[in-house]
């Protein structure tokens, strides 16, 4: 059937802007929730789905990766997750029909939210050189035309394997396997373009690089910082376990440039209380920092510990006992800040933050008396040039805390996809360890590639320089997702065969290489079924546990297959019928893989029978279990940090991209960021109202956003309505993937090369006229 969404692609350039909320969820989430089930699947579909979602005998959500409490309401979704669902398990169909109804052109002047409203897809589709509208293909015709490219390749290194962070463990391992027997290590994933910063300062100095707390940590905590994150939007059910920290006596400091709804009042849904009642107050300390800041503002933490340390050793500023245990490079450590004058050191924080020496003083007081703290972030830290840097001082206030290997304590970055961390775990990344291919050598009988691949940033370089011929994308939306727009665009078109595994249409399907493939995969939500037997998967949220997902809505079409199905029967036809390794009985029973990622991936003993208890089981953590420390010197390494903060020119903002509340990631639910008080629209500059009158706009204009970026390319994002509002001096905020655009593809973080979308230095120009409505 073809798509009952509407055909109007509304216009999105004229936002209605009233004042922000004073609370997040409440009523208003629970009645927001209920008209997109409706409007998606119907109540008699969608509403059992719902009591699915995060259930032990249900499916893992698909939106973010924030882990199920022990003890679980039978609600245990929040509104984002409602709406994922929702899209997931709804009656709309993209099938042949609405193909050709639209071509391709038509398709790529629509806006990404129009194209997800249309539906799921259904089946497998072809747009053929110099086509204008894509055309069914069977299955195996697929199958045959993807194989013929990637054969026909001069190297295993001309194609790339992209993987979104929604894939499963399960398929996520047979997709690495099959790209490494295929020849290469050119997985890049999303990861690259979220938490690569965080994994790589926590591998420097704890020795993993992943968190080391467990939900009881951030229960037990006696102070949490959460800093540059905003959960209300992002990760809302954070929110309840901040509420029931809070109930225990925990303090909360909020680091962020902007105010957010959520940080301030939480309306628990679930209780009485949060229905009825105020909510909860979440923050006890704000601090408005500016955007890129928060280096200098952990210097300086850690600056104060050393001063109170040496002058009061009383006080236990600083964990001796733990330090000179469990550490090393303390020495160099303090030595580093506190070779500066006060005044000199003092001066470098102000402009780097923003922040009165006072309020970091403030926030000093709080932690001296406490030695459970948790520092949770997400990207307002990881997209930065000295993301790394960063984190790594975080590692470092935590260490002189004493604050890891201890209950209610240690580091959080908190994931955004659902499984994200989950595929890193399985394998998917260009930088593999050489005990991961030792090992997978040993299981397969075959030799992996050992050569280093290419990660997002790099894949996106080699396609636009003509060296890639077939880019596969499991899940995801590319296109919209990643840096540099125009950049990207232009290089995916030069490959020769793109292919994208999907559940729903978006803008990296109307933005090919010479020929494309769409390929509709069964999404978490759906009934799996393999031979007869019902299947299957598992997922690793944001804090290392691992549990099984079983959907249980009816595919719309017999044509969608699961992931799984998909990468078993390519590997068979590119790798042969003689391959050694058991495609087929791994496709028609999802045990057998489960069997085999044990030999694999170490903390996956017993998997199949693990995994079968209820709530699954927590992956090993060395600091966090043992205080062991899998580094070099078998210690927690402190770090030596140049403080630095992004330099903005005279008349220049300093731009983050953002999500509204109305999306997650690239998918566009609503035109709404209620929370902010936007509604209608989303192309929206947040600014500060004194900078605004400083440089001569007004709430209200249209300005276009220009990047200032040393290549003196220009970039460009046309139309955008000025809203006055309280973000920190001198920074700006709009909405992604409408400002991916101004990210130039070369400006990255060192060492984890990942985008700076938290640091663009734009100017505001008046309207060019350049935008065109759809």
């Amino acid at each position: 059937m073809a798509s009952t969404a509407p055909e109007n692609d509304p216009r999105q350039d004229e936002p209605e802007v009233g004042p922000p909320a004073d609370h997040a969820v409440g009523i208003p989430a629970i009645v927001e929730s209920m008209r997109v089930t409706g409007q998606q699947s119907g109540m008699r579909r969608g509403l059992p789905t719902l009591v699915d979602v995060n259930q032990r005998s249900g499916f893992d959500c698909p939106g973010c990766a924030w882990p199920e409490p022990d003890h679980r309401h039978p609600a245990e979704f929040c509104e984002n997750g409602a709406k994922a669902v929702a899209e997931e398990a709804t009656r709309r169909a993209v099938d042949p029909d609405f193909f050709a109804q639209h071509s391709v052109s038509d398709l790529a002047g629509r806006s990404g939210y129009w194209l997800g409203q249309q539906g799921r897809l259904t089946q497998p589709m072809l747009l053929d050189r110099a086509a204008s509208h894509y055309t069914p293909i069977t299955w195996d015709e697929a199958f045959d035309l993807l194989a013929s490219e990637l054969r026909q390749l001069p190297s295993p290194d001309r194609a790339v394997f992209y993987t979104s962070g929604r894939t499963s463990n399960e398929a996520a391992f047979l997709y690495q396997l099959f790209a490494r027997q295929f020849g290469t290590n050119n997985l890049p994933d999303c990861s690259n373009m979220c938490h690569e910063s965080s994994g790589e300062a926590l591998g420097e100095t704890l020795g993993i690089g992943k968190g080391s707390v467990l939900l009881e940590d951030i229960y037990q905590a006696d102070v949490i910082i959460v800093a540059g994150q905003n959960p209300g939007t992002n990760h809302p059910r954070m929110l309840t376990a901040l509420e029931r920290a809070k109930r225990s006596g925990s303090r909360i400091i909020t680091v962020n440039p902007l105010p957010e709804t959520g940080m301030r009042r939480f309306k628990n849904p679930q209780t009485a209380r949060g229905i009825v009642g105020r909510g909860t107050r979440l923050t006890d300390l704000f601090l408005q920092i500016r955007l890129g800041g928060d280096l200098g503002l952990f210097q300086a933490l850690n600056r104060l510990l050393l001063q109170v340390d040496e002058h009061d050793p009383g006080a236990e500023a600083v964990d001796r006992e733990f330090v000179e245990r469990y550490t090393h490079g303390f020495e160099d450590l303090r030595a580093a800040l506190l070779e500066s004058g006060e005044e000199e050191f003092w001066g470098q924080v102000q402009r780097a933050t923003g922040l009165e020496r006072q309020e970091i003083e403030e926030a000093l007081a709080m932690l001296l008396t406490s030695r459970r703290i948790v520092v949770c972030w997400a990207m307002g830290l990881t997209q930065h040039q000295h993301a790394v840097p960063t984190i790594r001082e975080i590692v470092n206030f935590l260490l002189l805390r004493g604050a890891i290997g201890r209950p209610g304590a240690g580091v959080c970055p908190v994931r955004g996809h659902s499984n994200v961390q989950g595929d890193r775990t399985m394998g998917i990344y260009e930088r593999p360890d050489p005990a991961f291919l030792d090992a997978l050598a040993t299981e397969f009988g075959f030799a992996p590639p050992r050569e280093p691949g290419l990660d997002t940033v790099n894949a996106i370089r080699a396609m636009r320089d003509g060296r890639v011929g077939v880019f596969m994308a499991m899940g995801g939306n590319f296109v919209s997702a990643t840096p540099d727009t125009d950049t990207t665009e232009a290089a995916m078109r030069r490959c020769g065969l793109t292919v994208h595994v999907s559940t729903k249409l978006n803008r990296s399907h109307v933005v090919t290489g010479a020929r494309a493939l769409i390929l509709p995969a069964r999404a978490r939500s759906d009934h799996d079924v393999q031979d007869g037997r019902e299947q299957f998967v598992t997922v690793e949220d944001s804090m290392g546990m691992v549990h099984a997902s079983r959907g249980s809505v009816p595919p719309l079409s017999a044509q969608m297959r699961s992931e799984v199905d998909i990468i078993t029967n390519l590997a068979r036809r590119v790798l042969g019928p003689d391959n050694p390794v058991p495609w087929e009985r791994m496709r028609s029973d999802y045990d057998t893989i489960r069997d085999r990622i044990e030999g694999v991936v170490p903390g996956f003993t017993n998997f199949n029978a693990r995994v079968r208890e209820p709530g699954g089981f927590a992956l090993p953590h060395a600091p966090r279990d043992s205080r062991t420390f899998p580094t070099a010197t078998g210690r927690a390494h402190f770090t030596a940090n140049t403080l630095t903060a992004p330099e903005v020119p005279s008349g220049h903002l300093l731009l983050q991209t953002l999500r509204s509340h109305d999306q997650y990631n690239t998918t566009i639910y609503g035109l709404d960021d209620r929370y902010r008080g936007v509604h209608n629209g989303r192309r929206v500059v947040f600014v500060n109202p004194t900078d605004a009158e400083e440089l001569g706009v007004a709430d209200g204009d249209y300005v276009d956003l220009v990047s200032a970026w040393s290549d003196a390319r220009e970039r460009r994002a046309p139309h955008f309505r000025v809203v006055s509002y309280p973000t920190a001096r001198g920074c700006a905020a709009a909405y992604y993937p409408e400002t991916n655009v101004l990210v130039p593809l070369d400006s990255t973080a060192e060492a984890s090369n990942t985008p700076t979308s938290k640091s663009i230095v734009v100017r505001l120009e008046p309207d060019s006229g350049d935008y065109q409505p759809f």
